[in-house]
């Protein structure tokens, strides 16, 4: 029987019942911060795939190498706003908070989301 585990992206929900369904069974993120707060949880995973899968074609970078990077303990996540401009348009801004070599950081982000026959993309961000 798998082990209960709280959603790393800070919803209180169970992972499976959260990002997971989204991560690992395929499902489509219902909203713009559904999404981000699955990206968020990736991240926590190091799941290349499914951020470059959840990247929009137009600015998605071949890979990201995660695996290469010095390893990161995410600290968690706090989402500020989501604005949803229209049907397929949406942004989400949030405070990720994370160690590097026992040193803290947070990155601040207006992420811009797009949807596309029924998926949410990531397409970009601006750092503040």
């Amino acid at each position: 029987m798998a082990k209960l585990v709280e959603c790393p992206c800070g919803s209180g929900k169970q992972y499976g019942e959260c990002c997971g369904c989204f991560i690992n069974a395929g499902e489509s993120a219902p909203t713009a911060e559904a999404l981000m707060r699955s990206r968020y949880t990736a991240y926590t995973l190091l799941d290349e795939d499914y951020l470059l899968a959840t990247w929009h074609a137009s600015t998605r970078p071949s890979k990201l190498g995660l695996a290469e990077e010095l390893p990161t303990k995410w600290l968690g996540l706090e989402v500020k706003r989501h604005e949803q401009q229209d049907a397929t348009h949406a942004i989400v801004e949030f405070v990720a908070r994370y160690k590097v070599q026992g040193r803290a950081h947070r990155l601040h982000e207006v992420s811009r989301f797009v949807r596309e026959e029924g998926r949410w993309f990531y397409v970009d961000g601006v750092i503040g």
